[in-house]
């Protein structure tokens, strides 16, 4: 699919339609697009990256739909109010959504790896490929998030990879219910736990996904530390094909991985395949979860057909993702890690990974929507109340808004309201820019601040800006020790 066929984008700079458009693109399909953060210059250098690639951009007005021919795709972010929503069906363009066209190509591919789960789904991806492609199997790739080792200065946003070889690997979103038009014949389950959809929703839609890899007869994986992904596997998954534990009982069906050191951005472990000792990893990335992540990976690679002392070897090369523990910078004695924690597991995940080691958090994390700290209310404050050291500060701005219209039952403030009854170090600003200035005032030499959030671009820029403002407060504090 690609070749000779027109394709408009709406919203073309999200994260899930940028990969998209560019393995279009690379194809060789023409391939245009809009978005309102365009329109609005926000994020420039994304827009240009992908006029490098030859996709034109037209502002959000109508201007770029004027045929029927064209295939026109819209996120799930775009109201039928959009102009380009409305000139599509006045031209009578063919309108798809974005997985609807992804998993058109990845169900016409050969081999069909799908990474599903409520969390490390990117990161699983990006280790995946960087596998495939190091050993040779030259993937195309489906990413929500820039992976590092295919990035280079001329294609700084490298979330998507076209390859010319039998296979697909993709995230699958279980938030809109797309992953039901997934037909894998790898199928990867990390983990199941509360966050866009109910917990009976989330069982239908994985454990269908696992069993339509084992009704093919592919192979199903799955985290066995995981009680409700487990639980899924054994009732759905028609072969017990394959799970992944850390410090669990090897069995022939498991990867476990023992004893973890912990660094601060980088973790070893030794694997264990069934029963026998394999050797040594040392990941690029830290945190028990991306152990986790590994282990999965590895056990994906090899069923791919790669050797596994070839996909250990690989892994070790894996140097991580844009916004997943990314560490930004240090001044004064202040590290700056960007991270995409939103979710209660993410948003644990990284808070456990810091705090195995000393020093104080100062954290701005900016919701990702109303809509989602409705949802996962109770789960969020648990998550964090659980997590926050005394001497730890937190800090919710307004949750990310870019138009349209939202319901706004739940707030930054309501959580933050939740946080001081449980006791938690937590405050409401509710500008972004205010709390961001009150983190620089408050940091002192040892302390860590994260940024933390998702569906917003500007907060790479802002974790810069953080770090930025640090060195500026530093060398006026040392002019001034010297006056």
């Amino acid at each position: 699919m690609g070749l000779g066929k027109s394709y408009f984008f709406i919203g073309i700079g999200g994260s899930g339609m940028m990969p998209l458009a560019m393995i279009l693109a690379g194809r060789g399909a023409a391939v245009a697009g809009s978005d309102r953060s365009l329109d609005q210059g926000r994020v420039p250098a994304k827009f240009a990256a992908l006029e490098a690639l030859s996709i034109a951009l037209y502002p959000q007005d109508g201007s770029g739909i004027n045929s029927s021919e064209q295939i026109v795709i819209a996120s799930a972010a775009i109201e039928p109010t959009v102009p380009d929503r409305i000139a599509a069906e006045r031209v009578g363009a063919r309108l798809l959504s974005r997985a609807e066209l992804l998993s058109q190509l990845f169900n016409d591919s050969r081999v069909r790896l799908g990474v599903a789960g409520t969390s490390g789904k990117s990161t699983v991806t990006g280790m995946i490929a960087w596998i495939l492609h190091a050993t040779g199997h030259q993937p195309t790739v489906m990413n929500g998030a820039v992976m590092k080792n295919f990035a280079t200065p001329d294609a700084p946003f490298a979330s998507a990879l076209v390859g010319g070889g039998d296979v697909f690997v993709s995230e699958v979103d279980e938030s809109d219910g797309s992953i039901a038009l997934y037909h894998p014949t790898i199928a990867v389950l990390n983990n199941v736990s509360h966050d866009h959809k109910s917990m009976a929703e989330l069982r239908v839609l994985f454990g269908d996904f696992l069993a339509r890899a084992g009704d093919a007869g592919g192979t199903t994986i799955v985290n066995a530390d995981d009680a409700e992904a487990l639980a899924l596997h054994t009732a759905r998954a028609r072969d017990y094909s394959g799970s992944f534990s850390i410090g669990g009982t090897p069995t022939p069906l498991n990867f476990v991985a023992d004893n973890l050191v912990e660094e601060p951005f980088a973790i070893s472990f030794d694997l264990i395949d069934a029963t026998m000792p394999v050797g040594r990893v040392r990941l690029q990335v830290p945190g028990r979860h991306n152990v986790a992540n590994a282990l999965a990976a590895l056990m994906a690679a090899c069923a791919v057909g790669v050797s596994l002392p070839d996909a250990m070897a690989a892994i070790e090369g894996f140097a991580g993702l844009k916004r997943r523990f990314e560490l930004i910078g240090e001044a004064g004695g202040v590290a700056v890690i960007d991270d995409f924690g939103h979710n209660p597991d993410k948003i644990g995940a990284t808070l456990d990974t810091l705090h195995a080691f000393p020093g104080r958090l100062l954290i701005l994390f900016q919701p990702h929507g109303y809509g989602p700290l409705n949802v996962m209310r109770d789960e969020l404050v648990d998550s964090l109340a659980a997590r926050l050291a005394s001497g730890d500060l937190l800090i919710l701005p307004d949750p990310v808004y870019q138009g349209g219209t939202v319901t706004r039952e739940v707030t930054s403030a309501d959580i933050v309201a939740d946080l001081a009854a449980r006791g938690a170090p937590a405050r409401y600003i509710a500008d972004r820019a205010d709390a961001a200035a009150m983190l620089v005032r408050e940091a002192q030499p040892g302390d860590r601040i994260v940024v933390m959030g998702a569906r917003d671009d500007t907060l790479s820029q802002l974790a810069a800006d953080l770090l930025a403002a640090l060195a500026t407060r530093l060398l006026s504090n040392t002019h001034n020790a010297n006056s």
